[in-house]
């Protein structure tokens, strides 16, 4: 199985298609955009699609249950700014310890943003991206 991850690339199993918002979007609108998509995380990218935070639906529902947002509340008020993220030429192995090793309190990135050299998002991978792989390689 080593050898087979040894020839996979960020590139080869991301997505482009890549859905986001950027910092001025209200938090109300992400959600619906995350639902709608059903995807977990929303890229926050300013107007050169350079990435410049990150929101989850965890973040954002759990918020909003607890009555912490209000209708003005901007996604810039609650995004993380300390973006994980991962080049396209990166092998896999580097998407999983950054996954493991730079997630909140012990648990793990679910997905992380791919960026070209001028911190421009072009992609995401997921931890389903991973494990498709992985299941090929055991194969």
């Amino acid at each position: 199985m080593d050898n087979c991850l040894n020839n996979v690339f960020i590139k080869d199993i991301m997505t482009t298609n890549v859905v986001y918002v950027n910092p001025k979007e209200g938090v109300i609108k992400a959600f619906e955009i995350l639902l709608k998509h059903k995807i977990s995380c929303l890229p926050v990218v300013d107007e050169d699609k350079e990435i410049v935070g990150i929101v989850t639906t965890t973040d954002i529902g759990h918020n909003l249950i607890e009555d912490r947002y209000t209708l003005d509340t901007k996604i810039s008020d609650v995004m993380t700014r300390d973006v994980i993220t991962i080049g396209p030429d990166e092998p896999i192995i580097n998407a999983i310890k950054k996954m493991d090793k730079y997630g909140p309190k012990g648990e793990i990135i679910n997905q992380l943003p791919v960026v070209d050299d001028n911190n421009r998002l072009i992609g995401i991978v997921s931890d389903g991206d991973i494990i498709r792989i992985l299941s090929k390689c055991l194969k």
